[in-house]
């Protein structure tokens, strides 16, 4: 087996006393689609954002990209964590487009500022990122003009311009109307079919169900069960999956029926 691209071995994490992580462990290896599912509250956002050092965990080591993140709650220094996060894309709910830049400057921005990209060739690749996800015609565009599942896009547009090893979402369809989120799945699904390693948190069990390689179920800040969809989905082991399952799927029952 190849050595894992991100490795947590005892993550540990608080909040004003409030246990967030209990002693995670978890492996992703290279190419590989790992789907974090759980009900809210369990620390899933938590653990995606001690990834990219956005969270700082205080017990536990961090291995992402060939370099430590974390070893025993030390942190990287700031410069070689701002290196880091060069191969670490992450998608946030809430988009951060720069409000004040076009569609293409948003995604040109980085590669050009960051990376010291020539500003054509910065430009160049942006246009074919924006073909990637759909929105070629929306490159003069200000944020303010998008849809939601339009921004999203564009917010994975942007990552992938850093050219990055591994890709964070953080429930990326949640702050979006239900007829926009299969436009970014399909998005998701086409990078996972690249190759693209990603560790993606989600409420959407279709998704997970079909791209997904290994689905982790959390809850209260621990890993309760993972495995292949499959065996999740179908024949869970533990009681905890099968009544968050059972209760998320109502819900959707619920929704699709009002």
């Amino acid at each position: 087996m190849k050595q894992p691209i991100i490795k947590l071995s005892g993550l540990g994490k608080s909040f004003s006393g409030n246990r967030i992580l209990h002693g995670i462990d978890m492996e992703v290896q290279p190419s590989q689609v790992i789907v974090i599912i759980g009900p809210s509250g369990s620390g899933k956002s938590t653990l995606l954002r001690c990834c990219n050092g956005l969270e700082v965990a205080e017990e536990g080591s961090i291995e992402i990209c060939d370099q430590k993140l974390l070893t025993d709650g030390r942190m990287l220094p700031d410069h070689s964590l701002n290196h880091l996060r060069e191969h670490v894309g992450m998608v946030f709910q809430s988009f951060n487009l720069f409000p004040h830049l076009s569609v293409l400057e948003n995604v040109t921005v980085g590669p050009h500022k960051i990376q010291g990209v020539d500003k054509h060739a910065a430009e160049t690749q942006a246009r074919a990122l924006l073909a990637k996800v759909g929105l070629e015609h929306k490159a003069d565009a200000m944020p303010a003009t998008l849809s939601g599942g339009q921004k999203q896009r564009v917010a994975i547009a942007r990552a992938l311009a850093m050219k990055p090893q591994v890709m964070l979402f953080d429930e990326p369809t949640s702050a979006l109307d239900p007829e926009l989120v299969g436009e970014v799945l399909q998005v998701m699904k086409a990078l996972a079919n690249e190759g693209m390693t990603m560790l993606v948190v989600t409420h959407e069990m279709g998704f997970a169900r079909e791209v997904a390689d290994v689905v982790v179920v959390m809850d209260q800040g621990r890993i309760v069960e993972s495995g292949a969809p499959d065996q999740i989905f179908v024949q869970p082991r533990e009681e905890r999956t099968r009544s968050f399952l059972q209760a998320v799927l109502s819900r959707n029952q619920q929704s699709n029926g009002a």
